[in-house]
């Protein structure tokens, strides 16, 4: 046999490698490195799961060996939960590159570890930023029961994360620097707060940022005791906790795009829920039968709210009996007196109207049920100690009865319970099941459960009721989705289909913006289904003007909750020998201002198909539905603690309203061009405040919302026939077109966009198998050209309309038309009317408010269509984008959208029409003071005088003749401007950061409450402070005086002496000027 020649190419190859080991020893490819590191009776072990992934043990004594994984906690993804593969990464096979280079220095592609093999400390560098030394990390305490880290750190460091703690009443903007976050005594609890009872919930994960830079890593901490994190040391944090051993987790990145990203790979990325979840849920505590439910219902039908569902609390199973052993709790099964035929009522809310139920559940058990007794005689109830067999009896905090705690940590019983109790129950029709207590509330701190003693298994109870959930659906092959909405949880809770919500929460809008600083950390602990009690659970906390609260906290859910529910404390009210007064109302046509709540609600559901595409994207990417500002403006230092603003999605960015008395706010728009959604105005920004941006136009209630240049959202058709998310109206007609809302960007440069919307059945976990259907949108402006196409769909699901029609809705600059339309290379009819464009198969019109439609006729979901709006050069010689008409009446804020005339059809000529209420006043050019025109038609003129007739006026604004306005009046009813007065505070010398206010007798000058004073402005001139109010009560007689007071809040720091000053208020008109002085 003879030899055979060597292939040469493999010869090489061998070569290469042999020689590549020989020069570089220590670096090896594709392997999980592990390496131990013992000192003083205490290891370290290092295990190494990606180029930016290091996991981490601290321990006494010898340790485990090198040979197997670090150990990981329920919160960690795992096999063996049965979730799709995209939601998890099970699978880490190591980094890219790695060498130990001895004496505890470590390296992959992207980070440096230099361990002090001595202490055991860590120091952490990202190679990728100059060898950036980002933290180095040291045990501490670790032969003590509370032990912990400590971490250098930079004096700039910004904290996000750690899952919910309320802190601070009436503040939206906190990050976790300078402050302790801690739970209480395990861990989870729900704790007092503002007049109610918010969940402090436990998700150790700690994105560190330093300052307004790109200078960032994350920590997430797998242990599933009490923690204690402390960041008020500028040159250290520390974070304590129970345990024998610490075992974390560090990410590096290029930013927290890229960190969160990482973070959600280990504990998994959230279910797509239901698609009703993504509409109105109504609930209270609760209905008491099913006449009362329908009677919500017809009302809410009857004033044309779209509506998805109703949740019962506990009511449905019989209610509770306090401290009694004969108490229903726990029993999971319908009171048929008062819920009678169940699955034919729950059929029949289906199909007829739309409707889903969801049901409240809770861990506890009434001692004298026959359940208390069959949980006991499978031991499957907490018991009284670790290794006891008698359940736990459970008597303290009784308002629900007395008796036992389901174990939830022992899987058989888990299994059990779904299957005898929660299974029958989804036959009927149920579709979401809401955990309540789960922090657990009520516990014996003795007692004993499968996985040990109470402190191992309370903040894991909540996410093992949930996962059992999860599993009994996936075991018994239901084809529905699970849902769950609880109260507490853990990290990873979302990758089984939960949302939470914030708590038995005070019915202050404080406490609203409180709740606005918790869904900043929420998202970023990877929680996007996250709310509240929308209108507050705590009503007797209620201070304020009710309906002004309930319909700004209800504008604010319908903006940022998942679900969006309304939820309050009635249970005293029994129906129908009761009726619920105003104060415990929660259905939106009852409470709050009804048409605020109906436009508000249709504007949620208009942005359905956005909103599920996002929940999509957070299914296969782990993409945050709505971030803070910081996440996507890392680099932006006027947003690094900011949550009264957020971005939902990556292109829209929306502004909490939660405070009494406002009528306007501020909002600040990160560098770039944004479009009001309420009025398709442009602005341009280079990170700037736009001030006083009113929260009312036209008497609606409206939260600001922005559109990013070249943002794509689709849209769902919404009218008064619209019932539910899933598209049923009233009519049985259908609207299952495709509308997208498309703003187009400016004429500088070629730009382009693109957005993918997601379908599919809505309701069955289908989607987990590839049946959804997948749109790409995209969109391209060169020169006077847009091109809008949308793709062929791929994909498809049950139900999917094969063929339908498209409406693009282009959103353009101010003053420009189009010319002409093409779709696929073929000319579209112009329409002259809406009506016209309405009744057409196909077309398209210049629809106003800068918008133009087009839209095709019925066509294939395969088929590309592409849209060309060839637009007309504008007639428009303005360099400017808009010009407003600032004054008396508006504050002279020159960003008021409702003083700004957006028409400019010719030269240098404005037209609009605008409301103008006996007072002086200029024009401004593009919502700022930069350029203005004064009466004499010059820069920083003295002001016009006011007109001679309040009311609604056309203007005419020339920008070659400014001197010369012309207004044309259209109504002058003189009670359309309603009550004014013009507030004049003299003498009002002030400290940095302090101003004037006026605070009086009625809502509208604050009810006396310093929170609620309105502001006057320093143009007087100083120290005179000025400032017009407006919409007073007519007839009234009104006491105030002048206040000063921080701009941040807090008390009165000084009043005006004497007595207070009053007037009485007219009929209609202006009450003239009402004079103060200190």
């Amino acid at each position: 046999m003879g030899l055979r020649q060597p292939d040469t190419k493999q010869y090489f190859l061998a070569t290469y490698i042999i020689l590549l080991i020989l020069i570089l020893p220590s670096i090896i490819w594709a392997d999980v490195n592990r390496l131990k590191y013992q000192s003083e009776g205490n290891y370290l072990v290092v295990e190494v799961l990606d180029d930016d992934l290091i996991h981490f043990e601290y321990g006494r004594g010898l340790g485990p060996g090198t040979d197997k994984p670090i150990i990981t906690t329920d919160m960690v993804c795992n096999k063996d939960d049965k979730v799709p593969s995209v939601v998890c990464k099970t699978d880490f096979s190591g980094p890219t590159e790695f060498s130990d280079k001895g004496s505890g220095v470590i390296e992959t592609k992207e980070i440096r570890l230099e361990i002090n093999t001595s202490g055991l400390f860590v120091t952490i560098v990202d190679k990728t930023k100059n060898k950036l030394q980002l933290s180095t990390i040291r045990p501490l305490n670790l032969h003590q029961g509370f032990k912990g880290l400590i971490g250098t750190r930079t004096e700039e460091l910004d904290v996000y994360g750690l899952g919910q703690q309320f802190v601070a009443p009436g503040q939206s903007d906190i990050d976790w620097d300078g402050r302790v976050r801690e739970g209480g005594d395990f861990g989870n609890i729900m704790a007092s707060f503002n007049g109610g009872a918010n969940g402090n919930t436990q998700i150790p994960i700690m994105y560190a940022v330093n300052g307004a830079t790109f200078e960032n890593y994350a920590m997430f901490l797998d242990n599933k005791y009490k923690h204690r994190w402390d960041f008020t040391s500028t040159s250290q944090w520390k974070v304590e906790m129970f345990g024998d051993q610490i075992r974390f987790y560090i990410m590096t990145g290029p930013d927290l795009q890229d960190l969160r990203k990482d973070y959600m790979e280990l504990v998994g990325h959230p279910m797509v829920p239901p698609r009703k979840m993504f509409g109105l849920w109504v609930s209270e505590y609760g209905y008491d039968n099913w006449a009362e439910l329908d009677s919500k219902l017809s009302t809410l039908r009857k004033n044309k709210f779209p509506l998805d569902g109703f949740v019962l609390d506990l009511q449905w199973f019989g209610g509770i009996t306090d401290c009694s052993d004969n108490t229903k709790m726990g029993s999971l099964t319908f009171d048929e007196e008062n819920f009678p035929n169940p699955e034919g009522k729950i059929t029949d809310l289906k199909d007829n109207e739309g409707i889903g139920i969801m049901l409240i559940e809770e861990a506890y058990v009434g001692k004298a049920i026959s359940d208390h007794a069959d949980l006991h005689s499978r031991g499957c109830l907490v018991k009284d100690r670790p290794g006891g067999t008698d359940p736990a009896y459970l008597t303290s905090n009784c308002w629900w009865g007395k008796g036992g705690m389901i174990d939830y940590t022992n899987d058989s019983c888990s299994d059990y319970w779904h299957d005898s109790k929660r299974q029958p129950l989804i036959d009927k029709g149920i579709i979401g099941h809401w955990t309540d207590l789960g922090e657990p509330e009520m516990f014996n701190p003795g007692g004993g459960y499968a996985v040990g003693t109470h402190a191992d298994a309370h903040n894991i109870f909540n996410l093992r009721w949930i996962r059992g959930i999860y599993k009994g659906y996936v075991s018994n092959n239901e084809e529905l989705r699970p849902f769950m909405m609880s109260r507490s949880g853990a990290a990873g809770i979302q990758r089984f289909g939960a949302a939470m919500w914030s708590g038995d929460i005070a019915s202050r809008l404080s406490s609203l913006a409180a709740h606005a600083a918790n869904q900043m950390h929420m998202s970023f602990s990877g929680i996007d289904y996250y709310g509240a009690d929308i209108g507050g659970f705590r009503r007797e906390a209620f201070d304020g003007d009710l309906d002004k609260m309930y319909t700004q906290w209800y504008g604010y859910g319908m903006m940022f909750d998942i679900p969006a529910r309304p939820h309050t404390d009635n249970h005293f009210c029994v129906f129908p020998t009761c009726t619920t007064s105003k104060d415990r109302e929660t259905a939106p046509d009852r409470i709050g201002d009804l048409k605020s709540n109906l436009q508000n609600t249709r504007l949620r559901y208009r942005l359905v198909p956005y909103l599920y595409s996002l929940a999509h994207r957070a299914y296969l990417f782990g993409e945050p539905l709505m971030p803070p500002l910081i996440f996507y403006y890392q680099n932006d230092n006027n947003v690094r603690n900011m949550g009264h603003e957020k971005m939902i999605g990556r292109d829209l960015l929306a502004a909490i309203v939660a405070k009494h008395g406002e009528t306007q706010r501020d909002v600040y728009l990160p560098e770039g061009a944004w479009i009001d959604w309420h009025t398709n105005q442009r602005i341009n920004s280079d990170g700037v405040w736009i001030p006083n941006i009113p929260d009312y136009r036209n008497g609606i209630f409206k939260l600001p919302l922005y559109a990013r240049e070249g943002a794509i959202i689709p849209l769902m058709f919404v009218d008064e026939k619209s019932m539910n998310s899933m598209g049923k109206r009233s009519d049985g007609s259908v609207h299952n077109e495709l509308i997208v809302k498309v703003f187009a960007f400016d004429l500088i440069g070629e730009k382009e966009s693109e957005f993918t919307i997601y379908e599919d059945d809505g309701e069955t976990i289908a989607y987990q198998s590839g049946n959804f259907r997948a749109t790409n949108i995209s969109q391209k402006r060169t020169g006077n050209s847009v091109t809008v196409t949308v793709h062929g769909s791929s994909g498809t699901y049950d139900g999917a309309p094969h063929s339908r029609n498209n409406l693009i809705e282009l959103v353009v600059d101010n003053g420009i038309g189009v010319e002409i339309v093409t779709l696929n290379g073929a000319s579209l009819t112009g329409h002259a009317t809406l009506d016209d464009f309405n009744r057409a198969d196909s077309g398209w019109i210049n629809s106003g408010n800068n918008t133009i439609k087009a839209k095709s006729d019925v066509m294939a979901e395969a088929n590309t269509k592409e849209f060309i709006f060839r637009l007309r050069e504008s007639p428009c010689t303005s360099e400017f984008v808009s010009i407003s008409v600032p004054g008396e009446g508006n504050g002279w804020n020159p960003a008021d959208p409702d003083r700004t005339l957006l028409s400019c059809e010719e030269g240098k000529v404005w037209t609009g029409r605008i409301m103008m209420c006996n007072e002086e006043y200029k024009f401004a050019a593009d919502g700022s003071w930069k350029v203005n025109w004064g009466s004499d038609g010059k820069q920083d003129g003295p002001n016009f005088p006011p007109l001679k007739d309040a009311g609604i006026y056309d203007v005419t604004f020339n920008e070659d003749d400014p001197a010369n306005p012309v207004f044309t009046a259209v109504n002058l009813d003189p009670t359309i401007c309603g009550v004014s007065a013009n507030f004049i505070c003299d003498n009002g010398h002030t400290t940095f950061g302090a101003s004037v206010y006026v605070l009086g007798s009625i809502p509208e000058l604050g009810a006396w409450k310093p929170e609620d004073a309105v502001k006057l402005n320093p143009d007087g001139p100083y120290p005179g402070w000025t400032g017009t109010i407006r919409n007073l009560p007519p007839n009234t007689k009104i006491e105030w005086k002048c206040v000063k007071r921080l701009e941040s809040g807090g008390p009165v720091l000084e009043w005006e002496p004497g007595d207070n000053n009053a007037f009485t208020s007219p009929a209609s008109g202006s009450a003239g000027e009402q004079k103060g002085s200190f």
